[in-house]
């Protein structure tokens, strides 16, 4: 069975940086699309920072490219997104993802089989 979990979020000033860590158990990340999508207040889920499988590359959206950075750690089988220069409009519950089928776009939310649970990232102005 797979599970991720996410951790690493919290409060933070306007300017500064974050990691958001994903640690999966029951399959490889290394085998896996994987995904950090998130959603604010009032808002649709959106897509954030994507990895492809076996060392594939990454995509992100448009708001966060330049600042956000995905990567995998194989051996400790997690995912990480650095994120820098934050903004309050970065203010959302960010979701990891991961997908072993190899369907989709990895900017789509449909593609993913499995969600965590969901961490809070609030930044102050």
């Amino acid at each position: 069975q797979v599970q991720l979990v996410e951790s690493g979020g919290g409060l933070v000033q306007a300017g500064g940086s974050l990691r958001l860590s994903c640690a999966a158990s029951g399959r490889p990340v290394s085998m896996a699309a994987m995904g950090w999508f998130r959603q604010a207040p009032g808002k649709e889920r959106e897509f954030v920072a994507g990895i492809r499988p076996s060392g594939g590359g990454t995509n992100y959206a448009d708001s966060v490219r330049g600042r956000f950075t995905i990567s995998r750690d194989n051996a400790k089988n997690t995912v990480y997104l650095y994120m820098n220069s934050l903004k309050p409009e970065d203010t959302a519950v960010y979701y990891c993802a991961a997908s072993w089928s190899y369907l989709g776009s990895i900017s789509a939310q449909s593609r993913y089989d499995y969600w965590g649970q969901g961490t809070q990232v609030t930044v102050s102005s």
